[in-house]
């Protein structure tokens, strides 16, 4: 998947569930639905996954499926997967970042691993035309798997932050990027996090930021929170503070008025945009990682899809949360 594993999956497991008993459970009603579409996309974890709200559906893309990684694009409209064609599509990839630029009203894609590289090209999502064209730049930035996209809360640019490279000195990274409609732009906040990849990083509609933890740090912890307010990332502390997920999905719920993650040992966790909550649904997914959330504001779901699976195999599962 394109980083390196110092510790094993059961012993991982085995370390959060003693790292949960120290976090405040909150009963309130929630559950989580799974869905039964008639054409799901194959099984596969480490997807790139966001709204589109030109086509006003959840955009699908690549991912490690059980032969290896992929490039196929599906689109769901709530109901159904549909396999989109198109001419052009990026190569083969997992751990690729993907995320809505408003300006231009695209999706932007960048990197990820195609199994035997780290990639650094740039691709464009156009919902209107269904449609993939690369970026050709100058100076793209350094080739990664496992970086953040999101919209920015002032500007609604995609920007990028952090990312993993196992051929680096320092394999993480903590670099932010914004997308001017035709290249990266690297930003020089005042104030930097500490570096990871697949981490979480959500826009919060609600508060008008972005919230960023967890992740993979190397050797470095990554369970602390910052935000980003469009210029600057400042570091907070709220009063209960979510593990270091790796690969967990995340998304704002309206409803909820909160950022929902799903992660770890089958952990739902909110974001108020002041602490992180541990929530106890009525029923949720197995345990799994390399999964996404999107939010879908036409037919009001927050969406989950695939995944790998705590006991190995990957999955091909769609759910949706459903708040209280």
């Amino acid at each position: 998947m394109g980083f390196r594993n110092h510790v094993t999956k059961g012993l991982a497991f085995t370390l959060v569930l003693f790292a949960l008993a120290a976090y405040p459970v909150l009963l309130h009603g929630s559950t989580w639905q799974q869905l039964t579409p008639a054409v799901s996309p194959s099984a596969r974890s480490y997807y790139s996954m966001a709204y589109d709200p030109v086509s006003k559906k959840v955009v699908l893309f690549g991912g490690q499926g059980s032969s290896g990684n992929l490039n196929d694009t599906w689109t769901f409209d709530g109901t159904t997967w549909t396999q989109v064609t198109t001419t052009s599509a990026p190569p083969v990839r997992n751990g690729a970042a993907m995320g809505y630029d408003r300006p231009t009203k695209k999706l932007i894609l960048f990197g990820g691993f195609n199994g035997k590289q780290y990639l650094q090209d740039t691709w464009i999502w156009d919902g209107a035309a269904s449609t993939w064209t690369q970026a050709s730049m100058a100076s793209p930035p350094p080739s990664a798997t496992g970086a953040m996209v999101f919209s920015d809360p002032v500007s609604g640019k995609a920007t990028m932050y952090g990312g993993y490279n196992a051929t680096k000195i320092i394999p993480v990274s903590s670099f932010t990027w914004a997308w001017t409609g035709t290249a990266w732009n690297k930003l020089s906040p005042s104030t930097i996090p500490i570096p990871r990849g697949w981490g979480i990083a959500a826009l919060d509609t609600l508060h008008h930021n972005v919230v960023l933890t967890g992740g993979t740090g190397d050797t470095i912890r990554t369970d602390n929170t910052w935000i980003w307010d469009g210029t600057n990332w400042t570091s907070v502390l709220p009063a209960t503070q979510i593990e270091a997920l790796i690969g967990a999905g995340y998304a704002f719920d309206p409803a909820e008025k909160a950022v929902v993650v799903f992660g770890g040992v089958a952990e739902t966790w909110t974001w108020n945009g002041t602490t992180w909550t541990l929530l106890a649904p009525t029923i949720s997914p197995s345990a799994r990682s390399g999964v996404s959330l999107a939010y879908d504001p036409v037919t009001r779901q927050t969406i989950l899809f695939g995944g790998l699976l705590a006991n190995g195999p990957l999955t091909n599962e769609t759910w949706e949360f459903v708040g209280p």
